[in-house]
């Protein structure tokens, strides 16, 4: 009998595509979690603005409490009746004021300055040369 033979009959085979996938999304967590610890927290942070660094703990937290969300689960415990679901709300919660605060800082800003001189420069204004030459006559002249 070989491997793959003994591996099939602990699990039912549907779900076999679904376990490839799943430890191959492990090997990236566990890809990713070395390239993180291979540089000090506070040597990454020094290279980070404050809001890089606020999503870059919110993205770990995050994970951090994904994982045990999984790790409820595969115990036989439900995950929605545990804190931990409070918890995954709140750092949506902080995730969604990062992300708006990203969005302002990518918004287009209105020059008013600008805006004004365009407008100015756009409306018609009289002059002392189309006063004269206008075929309406000026309020207070008499017409003769």
């Amino acid at each position: 009998m070989s491997e793959d033979d003994n591996n099939s009959e602990e699990y039912p085979t549907e779900i076999h595509d679904y376990l490839a996938a799943f430890e191959k999304s492990l090997g990236s967590v566990d890809e990713m979690l070395k390239t993180m610890m291979s540089v000090s927290r506070s040597e990454l942070l020094q290279k980070l603005d404050p809001l890089e660094q606020a999503k870059l703990d919110l993205v770990s937290v995050y994970a951090l409490n994904s994982m045990f969300w999984v790790y409820l689960a595969t115990q036989g415990i439900n995950p929605k009746d545990h804190p931990v679901k409070q918890e995954l709300e709140r750092i949506r919660t902080y995730m969604n004021k990062v992300k708006e605060i990203t969005d302002k800082k990518k918004a287009s800003r209105l020059d008013k300055g600008a805006a004004s001189r365009f407008v100015k420069n756009a409306l018609w204004e009289p002059n002392a040369e189309n006063e004269h030459s206008s075929k309406t006559p000026a309020k207070g002249k008499k017409r003769q």
